[in-house]
């Protein structure tokens, strides 16, 4: 990349949705840069190709003593900023305003109501009101001096600030994340009404950028172990190998047992003419049976999980010396639950097995180039290397499989349940033209029974838990609405279908405060 090009420098606080701010800005056609809040407060900045500065969100109180800060003694006039939520906050106590713990809370869809004209919210309001995305226990009660109130929701009078001479904008809402109806705008008032800056960056080398990295990285006969689950994200990774190291890539798919029903037969039908003698299956079914055997705690399974999947690859190795790295398709969303991707102080959520449930050491070297990366940004690239329509338009699917989907103590007769299930649900999502509506659907088999009446006679069997959302990226999720005879028809014929299973529920929570994947 190039760093001579002007730029919105942002500053990350910790937020779990920082990278979905570069990402809008990316996808604006403006070149951008994210460093932690403490590198900015170390190092010394000449400013000379910094546009813009966004402050990001953050999961700590600005009213702790240890809170997270940097020195706004910039020249506002010269560098307009942007503050977001955490940022909100923070440029408001810096500026004199007031910021107090909220005794209701704002979490998920809140109405933001326009209460005077600013450059920042051109064209955001339809009618002086529109729906955003609030994730907030602190709220500025009181403004700071100079400062204008743009906009407010029932429970955050300050919601949108504007100094009356300086460009110094902040906004309580996250106007990065997709439930924020048109967000974008905002980003776009900013960067080119506030900032002036030109458009400087296009997706034309993106793939290309991935190639010469990974040429750059993998040396002479050096060899590429390819984590090939089948899922989006590694499928599209091991065709964008394929097409920078060739003959040097090995792809590996390892069946856990864990899997959707069928699965193996199909990704060896999609992936054994393509890969041919580069393509191996490996089945690992009682390994990671045996090693999960009375495991409830979920962290407890991800690592298991993870160390698991290295210890069969890094066996595989021994076989073939030549093999150095190993290449995973993680992503953004993977990686910010896992652990901090800046050094901020991200609170981590879960260990994803291929993030932090990997061992401290391995030995095999780690090529990921998508963790800066949103699923569909992924799927575009696959497009782009015109990887097969069915495996670009899959619902994700997690690493450690169902063994995240069954809460609690897992067996095979339980895993054989939730496969049928599984199955079933997203039969009828097709069947019904809604799989392709939907960002992720799946089953959940709770570790509860219940009590049930059929044929007259009692039923003492699990509880299958539905899920369905809508996402652009993963990081934030509403559930989806079905229509009642959808949901209605298809509890029957899992009931009807699945033997164990005799009651159906349906998760209407959104991420946040839950997440998507029930562990």
């Amino acid at each position: 990349m190039n760093s001579s090009l002007d730029k919105i420098l942002i500053i990350d606080f910790g937020s779990q949705v920082t990278q979905l701010i570069a990402r809008q800005i990316r996808e604006l056609g403006v070149y951008c840069e994210l460093i932690n809040y403490k590198n900015f407060n170390s190092k010394k900045f000449s400013f000379s190709d910094i546009k813009g500065i966004i402050l990001s969100g953050g999961p700590k109180s600005t009213l702790t003593k240890a809170a997270p800060s940097i020195d706004l003694n910039i020249d506002f006039k010269k560098i307009p900023v942007l503050g977001i939520c955490y940022g909100h906050q923070l440029i408001s106590n810096f500026f004199g305003g007031k910021t107090n713990y909220s005794k209701k809370k704002e979490f998920g869809s809140a109405v933001l109501y326009e209460k005077k004209k600013s450059i920042l919210t051109k064209n955001f309001f339809k009618n002086k009101k529109n729906i955003v995305w609030m994730s907030h226990s602190d709220s500025v009660k009181i403004k700071p001096k100079n400062f204008s109130i743009i906009a407010s929701t029932s429970n955050s009078q300050c919601a949108v600030l504007e100094h009356k001479s300086k460009k110094i904008f902040s906004t309580q809402f996250h106007p990065e994340v997709f439930h924020t109806h048109g967000g974008k705008i905002i980003f776009k008032n900013f960067l080119f009404q506030i900032c002036k800056i030109k458009k400087n960056w296009t997706d034309k080398f993106k793939v290309q950028k991935i190639i010469k990295d990974i040429q750059n990285v993998v040396k002479n006969d050096e060899r590429v172990l390819c984590a090939l689950s089948g899922g989006v994200d590694s499928s599209v990774l091991a065709h964008i190998l394929y097409k920078a190291i060739k003959k040097k890539l090995i792809c590996v798919y390892v069946d856990t047992g864990l899997m959707r029903a069928g699965e193996t037969e199909e990704i060896k039908k999609l992936f054994k003419k393509k890969f041919s003698k580069s393509f191996f299956i490996i089945d690992a079914k009682k390994v990671f049976l045996k090693k999960l055997n009375n495991i409830s705690d979920p962290e407890t399974k991800r690592k298991i999980i993870g160390k698991t999947f290295i210890e069969i690859f890094e066996k595989f190795k021994k076989n073939n010396s030549k093999i150095k790295f190993l290449a995973q398709g993680t992503l953004y969303p993977d990686l910010i639950e896992s652990k901090s991707f800046s050094g901020s102080p991200t609170s981590v959520i879960k260990s994803h097995h291929n993030v932090g449930g990997l061992p401290k050491k391995m030995k095999l070297s780690l090529i990921e180039p998508f963790n800066e990366m949103f699923k569909d940004e992924v799927r575009k690239i696959g497009k782009q290397l015109k990887v097969n329509k069915f495996l670009i338009d899959r619902h994700p699917f997690p690493g450690p499989g169902l063994a995240i989907r069954i809460p609690g103590k897992l067996d095979k007769n339980k895993i054989n349940i939730l496969q049928r299930a599984d199955q079933i649900y997203i039969e009828e999502l097709k069947i019904r033209g809604l799989y392709n509506k939907i960002w992720q659907a799946f089953a959940v088999l709770l570790p509860v029974k219940t009590v049930g009446v059929m044929g007259d006679a009692r039923t003492y069997d699990f509880v299958c838990g539905l899920r369905a959302v809508t996402s652009l990226d993963g990081m934030t999720a509403d559930y989806f609405r079905f229509e009642h005879k959808d949901l209605s028809e298809i509890s029957n014929r899992i009931i009807n279908e699945v033997t164990g299973i005799n009651r159906v529920v349906y998760d209407i929570t959104s991420k946040p405060p839950g997440t998507i994947e029930w562990e």
